[in-house]
């Protein structure tokens, strides 16, 4: 389907996949410097790729757009896709080139763009520390289980690793979780490292809650 889109299409396409929410036609000029007119987006929209219409809580009611179902199967089929579209442009040829690496680490870790690409969402902490004990209950084999931060981080969903880390000193604080250091240092991954939480000067990779 690629080739019968243009490039500032498929340009406007991966912006709304990475945002995953409704972009406007002020936003798109301010983050990519152009806009889509009449015929690019009702093109879109007939294809059932988008989404697009007057917005209703905007001054001066701007277009918005943003992806289908569909509009987010063609963007995952697009991470297969080995050659840029015509005119092979260097940019465009560079894009392609990233985009298929990022649909090999999707596939290798049976993952969606969907999991990748959320709408920033602001949660309290009540709503952090809920979620944290969520996925705590989930991994943890018996009460008060050490589990691995590099595995609870991932189920928090679209929390940020900010907010997270700031739940996670208070509870450590009140005495409800304990974190402490993986002691094999040999086994840290990567990931545990990414994952870790800072304390006293020191890397944190491990968590036990206190049944409440």
């Amino acid at each position: 389907m690629t080739d019968h889109l243009g490039q500032k299409q498929i340009a406007a396409m991966f912006v709304l996949m990475v945002l995953a929410r409704e972009v406007s036609n002020p936003e798109f000029d301010e983050l990519v410097h152009f806009r889509l007119e009449k015929k690019e987006r009702e093109e879109l929209d007939r294809l059932g790729l988008i989404t697009c219409g007057r917005s209703e809580v905007l001054r001066g009611r701007p277009y918005v757009h943003e992806l289908t179902e569909q509009g987010w199967a063609w963007c995952e089929e697009e991470l297969s896709v080995e050659e840029a579209p015509t005119p092979r442009k260097s940019l465009i040829s560079a894009l392609y080139v990233l985009l298929n690496g990022l649909g090999r680490h999707l596939r290798r870790e049976n993952l969606r763009l969907i999991d990748v690409f959320m709408p920033k969402v602001e949660l309290t902490a009540e709503e952090i520390e809920s979620r944290i004990r969520i996925g705590y209950r989930k991994l943890a084999r018996t009460p008060r289980d050490w589990v691995a931060l590099a595995e609870l981080r991932p189920m928090l969903g679209e929390a940020s690793a900010v907010d997270v880390d700031a739940v996670l000193k208070e509870l450590s604080r009140s005495g409800q979780a304990h974190l402490v250091p993986e002691s094999n240092r040999k086994a840290l991954t990567d990931a545990d490292h990414a994952a870790a939480i800072r304390i006293g000067g020191e890397d944190n990779h491990l968590i036990s809650i206190e049944a409440p």
